[in-house]
């Protein structure tokens, strides 16, 4: 176990712990025989313990789950405002690259509790209010269920309604 203290760096035997806080990693290394961290950086993360032993949950394992759970219901088109759905848009055409579960959704997460953020799209013809309710049932039972966290709040923003494509070609209103 590495642990870190206000006056410098702690040594195990797992490794040497830099006065940043992070654990070096026996198998990576750097010029002059330093090792660099592979752990990943835990400032945006928060730990469950018990008497067992520590879970530490990063904020963006809550955002994924809170993204999946969003899009799994009936009436979501899509999650995200305006520029990030642009921006996602032109990362889809990048090769290999993948479409972001998280895109739309905001944490805050604590050491017990999480608040949510979600920028939804929805389909024309869906009460909002419904879907609105269905949208927070899925998110707080899925985070909740998968983390352990209490789900505080989920707030949510309509920015967009998707009509579809009618398949008719645009007609000229000028001539």
């Amino acid at each position: 176990m590495t642990t870190t203290t206000s006056s410098g760096p702690t040594t195990t035997g797992a490794g040497t712990t830099t006065g940043a806080g992070q654990a070096d990693s026996p198998s990576a290394s750097t010029a002059g025989g330093a090792r660099r961290s592979t752990v990943p950086d835990r400032k945006n993360s928060t730990e469950l313990l018990s008497d067992r032993g520590r879970t530490s949950i990063a904020d963006a394992v809550v955002r994924k789950i809170a993204g999946v759970a969003a899009r799994e219901v009936a009436g979501v088109h899509n999650l995200g405002s305006g520029g990030s759905r642009a921006v996602a848009s032109m990362k889809a055409r990048i090769p290999g690259a993948s479409a972001s579960v998280s895109q739309g959704v905001a944490v805050e997460v604590g050491e017990r509790q999480a608040a949510i953020d979600l920028d939804v799209i929805c389909d024309y013809g869906v009460s909002i209010v419904d879907l609105s309710q269905s949208i927070r049932r899925n998110v707080v039972g899925s985070v909740e269920g998968m983390t352990g966290l209490e789900v505080t709040e989920v707030n949510i923003a309509v920015d967009d309604v998707y009509i579809g494509d009618d398949g008719q070609e645009e007609t000229r209103r000028v001539e």
